[in-house]
C-alpha cells in the first residue's frame, strides 16, 4: 500500500488522507492485507504464491496489470480462498474498515459476493453475519482511535451463476442489519443483467437499491441493460459510456454531442463509479489510451455527469482512495475544489437516506474547508 506522505494534493502541502472521503466501489475480496492472506492461508493449509508480504503484494500488482478483466479476476482465487471461514471473513472485514478509516474514508460501501464463500460449510446468511460482525468491530476500533466512519454492505451476485434471485432475497433479509444495496459482479461480456432480471425485479418491487457493473469490459448495450433490466441507480465503472459522446471542433472550440443514452444518464445524475487505476489495468479505457490522462473521467466531469473516483480493488491495484485522487489531480490539474466536487458526487449517490446524505455532504464540506 502507498504511504500517506506520497499523496499530497499537487502544488500544496495538503495530505489527501486528511480529507474526508466517500468510497462507493471497493471489493472486500480485493482489499486484503498481504500479511493477512499469508496468515489465514497458513491456518487452513492453502498454498499462496509468496510467503513474504511484500513479495505477495508485488505478485498481485503484477498479475493484475494484464489489460484484461478476465485475467485480472483470476487473482481473486487467492483472496477468496482465505475467506471461507467465519474467522477469516470477520478478520478481513475488520481490517478493511480500519484501512478505510486510516485513509480518511467517512462513508464506505463494501461489496462482495456471499455465494463465493461457502466451501467450508458456511451458509449464505452466516457469511453475511460474519462480515457484518467484522465491519462492526472495525468501526468500533476506528472510532476508539478517533476516526469517524460508517460502512454498509453491498451484496453481489455473480453474473455468470444462476443464483441471482437467491442472493437478492439474501440482501433483503439483511437490509436492516448492515446491507444497503445490491450489485452483480464477475465477467461482464456475455453475461448481461437480463440473466438476473428476476432478481432485479424483486429488488425494485421492494424499493431496494442496485448498482450494476457495466461499461467496463463491455460497451453501451451492457450499460443499457444495467438501466433497463437492472434498474440500476449507479453504474459500476461505466467508463465506456464515453462511446456515446462525440467530440468535434467548431470554430476552435470543442463541442460534445451526447447520444440518447449518455444524455439520459447525465440528466438523471446516475452515478458513474470510475476506478482509474483499475480501469487502466483491465483495459477498460483502451479505446482512448493507456495513460491516466486518457481516462474519460475528466470528460464526464467537465460535462456535468455525476462521476465518482473509487479504488475497485486496493490490493490488486496497490492503491488507496487518496492515491487515486492524487493520480487524477495530477493528470487533469484538479485542485481542492475539484476533489470536493467529486466527493460530493459520491455522497449524493450513496445508498443512504436523504437526510444522511445531506449530513455526509456537510461533513465533507467542513473537512475540506478545514484543510485550507
Amino acid at each position: 500500500m502507498t504511504t500517506a506522505t506520497a499523496n499530497l494534493l499537487p502544488g500544496t502541502e495538503i495530505a489527501i488522507e486528511s480529507l474526508p472521503k466517500v468510497s462507493l466501489h471497493d471489493h472486500l475480496d480485493g482489499g486484503l492485507r498481504p500479511q493477512t492472506i499469508i496468515e489465514l492461508a497458513d491456518e487452513i493449509g492453502l498454498e499462496v504464491p509468496a510467503t513474504d508480504a511484500a513479495a505477495l503484494g508485488a505478485w498481485f500488482a503484477e498479475k493484475s496489470d494484464s489489460g484484461s478483466l478476465v485475467e485480472y479476476l483470476k487473482t481473486f482465487d487467492v483472496t477468496v480462498g482465505v475467506m471461507q471461514t467465519r474467522e477469516g471473513l470477520e478478520r478481513v472485514a475488520k481490517e478493511f474498515v480500519l484501512d478505510l478509516a486510516a485513509d480518511g474514508v467517512v462513508w464506505g460501501e463494501i461489496r462482495w459476493a456471499p455465494e463465493q464463500h461457502l466451501t467450508r460449510g458456511l451458509s449464505l446468511d452466516e457469511t453475511v453475519e460474519a462480515v457484518q460482525a467484522g465491519l462492526d468491530a472495525g468501526v468500533d476500533e476506528a472510532r476508539s482511535s478517533g476516526h469517524s466512519i460508517r460502512v454498509g454492505q453491498l451484496v453481489s451476485a455473480m453474473r455468470h451463476a444462476d443464483r441471482g434471485r437467491e442472493i437478492a432475497e439474501l440482501a433483503l433479509r439483511h437490509r436492516d442489519r448492515g446491507v444497503v444495496g445490491f450489485d452483480i459482479a464477475g465477467a461482464e461480456a456475455g453475461f448481461p443483467p437480463s440473466r438476473l432480471s428476476d432478481a432485479f425485479d424483486l429488488l425494485a418491487s421492494e424499493y431496494f437499491p442496485a448498482t450494476v457493473h457495466a461499461g467496463e469490459a463491455d460497451g453501451l448495450e451492457s450499460i443499457r441493460g444495467a438501466l433497463r433490466d437492472g434498474h440500476a441507480l449507479r453504474l459500476g465503472h461505466g467508463v465506456r459510456l464515453a462511446e456515446d459522446i462525440t467530440l468535434r471542433d467548431e470554430g476552435g472550440a470543442t463541442i460534445a454531442e451526447l447520444g440518447l443514452l449518455a444524455e439520459w444518464i447525465k440528466d438523471r445524475q446516475i452515478a458513474l463509479e470510475t476506478s482509474p487505476s483499475s480501469n487502466l489495468q483491465t483495459g477498460a479505457i483502451a479505446a482512448w489510451g493507456d495513460q491516466m490522462v486518457d481516462h474519460p473521467l475528466d470528460l464526464f466531469y467537465q460535462l456535468g455527469f455525476r462521476v465518482t473516483v473509487n479504488t475497485d480493488n486496493r490490493l490488486m491495484s496497490a492503491t488507496t482512495l487518496s492515491r487515486e485522487l492524487r493520480l487524477v489531480a495530477e493528470a487533469f490539474g484538479y485542485d481542492l475544489d475539484d476533489l470536493l466536487a467529486l466527493q460530493l458526487n459520491a455522497a449524493q449517490a450513496a445508498f443512504l437516506p436523504v437526510e444522511d446524505r445531506e449530513a455526509l455532504m456537510d461533513t465533507l464540506i467542513d473537512g475540506f474547508e478545514a484543510a485550507t
